[in-house]
């Protein structure tokens, strides 16, 4: 297994569980929130996607599928279309509320495909290249996939704590 074999796998799995977190759900589930200071299935959703959207988009030097693909549009969220969620408060997390379930998915889904197109073409070499020299150490393409990968997870396991808890 080489890395993009590994990585393309990791962002499987990711894709397997925002499915299941999400299928099935009523907008009402989705933006359920056990308290006023909570995130919403959807709002964890829709910030993973951006996350991974923002990310790769940056590394694989394309435009956001959030704007090329007009998700920010049909999202109609009240939020600026280069808003990823990071630093919301209460407000803006319930204001992220979804039509649903599909909406979310084919969103997740356009950045899933583009994400493997990316991953899919890259080299072992290529995770060496520094990507951000905003901190330090500077950070390296596989530093941010993994971090990319790392924060999804943490979401998308998120997201499916609620699932189980909201009724």
């Amino acid at each position: 297994m080489n890395s993009a074999e590994l990585l393309t796998d990791a962002f499987e799995r990711v894709r397997e569980t925002v499915h299941e977190v999400v299928d099935g759900l009523s907008p009402d589930r989705l933006a359920a929130r056990p308290t006023d200071d909570s995130n919403s299935i959807a709002w964890l959703v829709w910030h993973l996607t951006r996350v991974q959207d923002d990310h790769i988009a940056d590394v694989a030097g394309v435009e956001q599928a959030w704007t090329a693909g007009g998700w920010a549009e049909r999202f109609g969220l009240p939020l600026p279309p280069s808003d990823t969620g990071y630093g919301h408060d209460a407000e803006a997390v319930a204001a992220v509320r979804v039509e649903s379930g599909e909406l979310l998915t084919g969103y997740y889904d356009a950045v899933h495909e583009q994400t493997l197109r990316y991953v899919a073409g890259l080299k072992d070499a290529d995770l060496d290249r520094v990507v951000d020299e905003a901190w330090d150490p500077p950070v390296t393409l596989g530093v941010r996939l993994v971090s990319v990968i790392n924060d999804d997870t943490q979401h998308a396991g998120q997201a499916a704590f609620l699932r189980g808890i909201i009724p």
